[in-house]
Parts: structure tokens; sequence; C-alpha cells
């Protein structure tokens, strides 16, 4: 089986320091990128977190403080990396959950702008709990008959996650072989935002996905109680979902202006 591509693809794993998506950061970044003609090109980063990394996380993918103490920060790759995956779609395993939005949320500490709304994303692991409810080592074994050698680390998670997206396009036939199906089809929700507070209605509008005012509309809510917007930027909310907020505030106060 061959993807249907008609950009690049890139599949890429993070191993992190924990799994909180505003405090946590990323210590090695594994990306392979797929060409639309079967060219792979594969690249695995290791990063200095700016923190201590917890020692249940070191326990988890092997990776200790003094393994990255010499390593570029993020805030040193971030614009060769954004070059590198600029105008791709993006692949992984739960990367819709947690990579996508940690990824997100290191480019705006970093201050870098890509605007990654743009990218399609195909989640394996969607698939697999759609079509058979297991873990990735279990997929593996499931999709590819083989055994995951050094799980937890990134290079092997992220090859891991290529070849099982190749085995279910090769096993259910209803997927389609389509970047446009298989981002559609591994959708968790119509976010607004990576982290899924923020989502879309049947009428293209932001509501709260969380929270006293879940299904709500947002800029609605802005409305009744302003002092909401302020409470949310004052909390430890993804900054990428900050973002969102206030560009529905920035969008609303044009809007009034303009009548």
């Amino acid at each position: 089986m061959k993807l249907n591509l008609k950009k690049s693809l890139v599949f890429f794993d993070l191993e992190t320091t924990g799994i909180n998506i505003s405090a946590d950061r990323i210590v090695e970044l594994t990306y392979l990128k797929i060409e639309p003609n079967g060219t792979e090109t594969v690249k695995t980063i290791r990063i200095n977190p700016e923190m201590h990394i917890p020692e249940k996380a070191s326990e988890l993918h092997g990776i200790y403080d003094e393994d990255v103490i010499d390593s570029p920060t993020f805030a040193q790759i971030a614009k060769s990396l954004a070059f590198d995956i600029k105008g791709c779609d993006l692949a992984g395993y739960n990367s819709n959950r947690f990579d996508i939005p940690l990824l997100a949320e290191e480019f705006l500490r970093a201050e870098v702008d890509i605007d990654l709304k743009k990218c399609k994303f195909v989640d394996a692991m969607v698939i697999f709990y759609k079509m058979e409810q297991r873990t990735l080592s279990a997929a593996y074994q499931f999709y590819c008959g083989k055994d995951l050698k050094n799980a937890h680390t990134s290079e092997a998670d992220t090859r891991a996650t290529y070849e099982i997206l190749l085995s279910q396009l090769d096993k259910y036939p209803n997927l389609e072989n389509s970047v446009d199906f298989l981002s559609e089809f591994s959708a968790h929700t119509n976010n607004a935002d990576f982290a899924g507070r923020i989502i879309y209605d049947e009428k293209k509008r932001e509501i709260f996905n969380f929270g006293q005012y879940k299904g709500q509309v947002v800029a609605d809510v802005f409305r009744q109680n302003q002092n909401y917007y302020a409470w949310m930027m004052s909390c430890d909310f993804p900054l990428y979902t900050k973002k969102v907020i206030t560009e529905i505030k920035l969008r609303e106060k044009l809007e009034n202006v303009r009548n």
C-alpha cells in the first residue's frame, strides 16, 4: 500500500516532560516526512525543555536531564522545524489530543508564526479505536504482525504509526486513501482550538466545550459576562486557546465598530 498524497505528509511523535499541554515541554521530537512520490525523510531532535524532566516521564521514555543539557531549546530549533513542515499535512498517534496541541503551544512560546490550522490532521489512534479499540503496541501487533521494540522512543513510535496507517488502509476497504478523508474520519471534534476547549457548532460558530457555559456561543457569553474572557486569560488554559478567544473578542469588537 502506498499513501495517495497530494502534498507531503509528516508523521511525528513527541516525548515530553508530562501530559499537561500548558505546562509541559518537548524533550524529543521525531518526524517522518512522506513525499507524494514516496520519498521518505526522517529526523530526530533532542530538545532541552528548560525544566526538570520528572522521574516518571524519564522512566517512560528513557530521557533524563543530563541527556538534554547540551541540546538546543525549542526556541532555537522552532524556525527550522516550522520550515520543514510548512505546507505539509500532519499525522500521528493520539496526535489530535496531545501532540498537535503541545506542538502549537511550543511554537507560540517561541513566537514562531506557523498556522497549523491550514494542515489536515490524520490520527491513526482514532482510526484504530473506531475500528478495533486497542493501544499502540497492540495496534502494531494487530496490523503489522510485529512487536514494537523500543516503545516510547519517538522514532520507534513515529515509524510504527506510519506502518499502522498503511496497514489500516490495506485492511479496511471503506477507508479512502486520501488525507482529506482520513483527517475527517480521525477527527475527535470540530475544534476551533487544538485542545478542544472551543469547538464549532453546525452553524460554524465557536462554542464552549467545557464548564458552566458548555454548548453556548463564545461571543454571546463574552457579551453577557465581560469578566469571563479576563478569567480565561488569567487561568492556565493553553496559549492557543487564549489566542482563539482573543481573536473572537477582537472580531466582535471590530463588528461593533462597523455597526
